[in-house]
């Protein structure tokens, strides 16, 4: 069985990250979407409540596992035994700053290799800042998000 794990915020998980969840899907048996948390950032959710909207979201997926962690993704994929990493890209500026933390994980970890899977056009202008902004002023953000999530559920 090959596993990945597709780590990120996810805060929130959108429809570009299903997209590129989806593609992995194709490539993996097994994906494990790893929700990172960066103890000197306030996220929109806590990683309980994203990691739960994830689930949420990839209900009827066959071959999705759905965790936190803190620390070095790396060391969180030596620790969960796999050898590939995925990273969606949306646009060139994201293969740039991707490129660099793939060659920093490849120095760490040369056994395991990043892959990147980009995201289909119709998602490409979609990002976890932009959902942000469209909900903390006041606006309907369900376009942006998997069909069966209502953010609402979700805020405290």
């Amino acid at each position: 069985m090959t596993t990945a794990l597709f780590p990120g915020s996810f805060d929130p998980f959108t429809l570009g990250h299903l997209d590129v969840l989806r593609s992995a899907l194709k490539l993996f048996d097994k994906v494990i979407v790893a929700v990172g948390y960066n103890f000197s950032k306030k996220g929109f959710f806590d990683p309980e409540t994203r990691v739960a909207i994830i689930r949420k979201a990839t209900e009827g997926l066959e071959g999705v596992e759905v965790r936190s962690y803190t620390g070095m993704t790396i060391d969180f994929a030596r620790e969960m035994g796999v050898t590939c990493i995925v990273r969606g890209l949306r646009t060139t500026t994201d293969f740039e700053l991707e490129s660099v933390i793939a060659q920093a994980n490849h120095k760490l970890a040369p056994e395991i290799l990043s892959i990147f899977i980009p995201s289909n056009q119709e998602y490409s202008f979609i990002s976890s800042t932009v959902v942000r902004d469209v909900i903390i002023n006041g606006g309907d953000a369900s376009q942006f998000l998997p069909s069966n999530i209502d953010l609402n559920d979700y805020r405290k």
